[in-house]
């Protein structure tokens, strides 16, 4: 979870969201999308769509996969 924090973190402070998007996509797939689906209760399709190229996931669809891989969103001032 430490390095792919760092590596998202790269991307939300230089990358548009797209690249963003991309940056997650492919940490998703590394993981496995049918693992992630088990573990986020969202079905590998829809998850394959969110994260397509004109993909545009919910929040609540980030913060599943995102807790699937054992991060969390913080802000931060």
């Amino acid at each position: 979870p430490a390095d792919i924090a760092a590596y998202l973190d790269a991307y939300l402070e230089d990358g548009s969201p797209e690249e963003m998007l991309q940056a997650l996509k492919t940490i998703a797939r590394s993981h496995g999308m049918s693992a992630l689906a088990r573990e986020t209760g969202i079905s590998r399709e829809a998850l394959y769509r969110a994260f397509s190229d004109k993909g545009n996931p919910t929040l609540e669809t980030l913060l599943r996969v995102m807790k699937a891989l054992g991060l969390r969103l913080a802000i931060a001032a």
